[in-house]
């Protein structure tokens, strides 16, 4: 269902009075409290699967595996994704999970900042394996991994997107 223009209108307003309020330019900002994204982690259909997409086509080596200390038979495994940040995934045998659904407070995608020169080797590794991706503002390409979630490759330094300062 499409948003009519006076919706737009609206939610354009509200981010804008948002923005205009809690928004504070760099040198005000205060400093985060964290020291960054330890791991996100996902769901993975099939652990071998997974390793060879994030692995062997994407380029993102894998650091470990072990089983999950809160789900017995379940392995938990992690992906190199640079500058001491991961990416890991848990499968969960004999349980029955539909497959990816966008939810409230559920992941709508992962980006993943690459240098540009990966970046294109890891698209061409992607065009070599038959990964379907759209590819947008010559700098981000977004595909779903194997069991469905979203994912961004993007070529933009960490910190910018598009050329804006982000962080």
């Amino acid at each position: 269902m499409a948003l009519s223009g006076d919706q737009v209108a609206e939610l354009t307003a509200e981010r804008d009075r948002l923005r205009s309020h809690v928004l504070r330019a760099k040198p005000d900002r205060p400093a985060s409290s964290a020291r960054g994204i330890h791991h996100t982690a996902l769901i993975s259909g099939d652990v071998g699967r997974t390793i060879e997409f994030y692995q062997g086509v994407l380029g993102f080596p894998l650091t470990e595996m072990f089983e999950n200390r809160d789900y017995p038979g379940s392995t938990h495994f992690f992906f190199d994704v640079g500058n001491g940040n991961a990416v890991a995934f848990f499968d969960l045998p004999g349980l029955d999970l539909g497959p990816y659904a966008e939810v409230l407070g559920g992941l709508h995608h992962l980006a993943i900042s690459m240098e540009p020169a990966q970046w294109h080797a890891a698209r061409a590794r992607m065009d070599a394996a038959g990964v379907d991706y759209v590819e947008e503002s010559g700098t981000s390409v977004y595909f779903t991994d194997p069991d469905g979630a979203r994912v961004e490759l993007i070529a933009d330094p960490l910190g910018e997107m598009y050329g804006d300062v982000v962080v």
